[in-house]
């Protein structure tokens, strides 16, 4: 048994957690022989194109060096490609076992993992960007990261994801006791990438994390995003933006597992589609574990259909083990531009275009002011208006 076993037993004992019994979260395994590819019949594939993630999902050799990475370094931040023992030591460092065959490959098969390390105690003034540039999307490869926050720490991380790529990904990060920490994924690909990741984060006692993913490019995006607690009073609050165009599969799955008492999590995601075929898809999912009294938890998903031809589908799912909570709900919604609010806007002098872009704005720019990188908001507030015009403000 190695180190890292040995402290999930500890983790799980201490919390008295036993194994969840739901169709949405399959039975986890470091074993890839125990994840059979998958068919699309499967509860947490069947809105998943298969045929377009070149098989990623299944036997497709992971190859690397065609995906280029950069970063920044900060002062006091280490970051560095590891391999060897450092490197197998690293996974599976979120309390993450793998229930999908992807993910269970990247960690047994890719040979190195980027690692981000935060110093407890440290308090990083400059995000750490990492950026992934893709060079040949004809080149399937996998890649493992892991972000870790040392306690009492605060930073920002950002993964920039951008170019040709077909990328099977798996985020790990770790949040310390008391650290206060953001990470934000943007997947900003070219029209012709595709890109699989799961993202697991394990937050600690009375530690804030902020995940926010970000998704405009790529022909398939696919992103699930875990959140667990090490212990009581952490926080996490998970937002999302995504805007598909003709043609696109854009798709979020959510997991905030309470498993420690007196935990908050709060779930934010909105997205907009335009032109033939656009397809999202967001599915999330809250379990109130019975240890986790006292917890308070809420989810919501809406979605602003801009032409014709488009497909959103949100499901949104609680399961409480205990009744003993402060509060927990969802609510979700799929709909197009007001009518009031553009007669209103026209009412007053200001064009259909103009007006449709005005209500998309406002649609948006609450959650994208929540980011906290006042560069990175501007730069979405642009990528928005060029999205637009695209088909919105030519009147489709």
């Amino acid at each position: 048994m190695t180190a890292i076993d040995t402290a999930r037993d500890s983790v799980e004992s201490a919390l008295e957690l036993t194994p969840v019994d739901s169709h949405l979260h399959p039975e986890g395994s470091f074993d890839v022989s125990d994840h059979p590819v998958p068919t699309g019949r499967e509860e947490i594939w069947r809105f998943t194109p298969l045929k377009r993630l070149r098989d990623l999902h299944g036997e497709a050799v992971y190859g690397t060096g065609t995906t280029q990475v950069t970063w920044t370094t900060p002062e006091g931040v280490r970051v560095a490609s590891v391999e060897g023992e450092e490197a197998r030591a690293l996974r599976g460092v979120s309390g993450w076992v793998p229930n999908d065959r992807f993910s269970a490959r990247v960690l047994a098969e890719t040979p190195a993992t980027l690692l981000v390390d935060v110093p407890a105690e440290a308090e990083v003034a400059e995000p750490v960007v990492v950026t992934l540039d893709g060079t040949d999307v004809e080149a399937t490869e996998a890649g493992h990261v892991v972000l870790r926050f040392g306690r009492f720490s605060k930073a920002v991380v950002v993964l920039q994801h951008q170019g040709h790529a077909s990328l099977a990904q798996v985020v790990e990060v770790v949040v310390g006791d008391g650290a206060q920490v953001s990470v934000i994924s943007v997947q900003d690909w070219a029209d012709d990438a595709v890109h699989l990741a799961h993202h697991e984060a394990s937050v600690g006692r009375d530690a804030s994390y902020k995940h926010v993913a970000i998704s405009f490019g790529g022909d398939l995006v696919r992103m699930d995003a875990n959140v667990t607690y090490a212990g009581p009073g952490g926080s996490a609050e998970m937002y999302g933006l995504y805007f598909a165009d003709e043609g696109q599969h854009l798709e979020h799955r959510l997991f905030a597992d309470h498993t420690a008492p007196r935990t908050k999590s709060n779930v934010v995601y909105k997205g907009a589609l335009q032109g033939e075929g656009a397809h999202t898809v967001w599915v999330g999912n809250v379990l109130i574990r019975k240890i986790a009294e006292g917890i308070e938890t809420y989810e919501e998903n809406r979605n602003l259909v801009l032409t014709d031809g488009c497909q959103a589908d949100s499901v949104p799912n609680l399961e409480i083990e205990t009744g003993e909570i402060e509060g927990a709900g969802h609510a979700s919604a799929v709909g197009r531009f007001d009518d009031e609010q553009l007669f209103y806007l026209r009412s007053r002098g200001i064009s259909e275009p103009e007006a449709r872009r005005l209500v998309v704005h406002g649609f948006f720019n609450d959650l994208i002011r929540k980011i906290g990188i006042p560069s990175l908001e501007e730069k979405l507030m642009s990528t928005v208006e060029d999205e637009l015009a695209k088909n919105v403000l030519r009147g489709a």
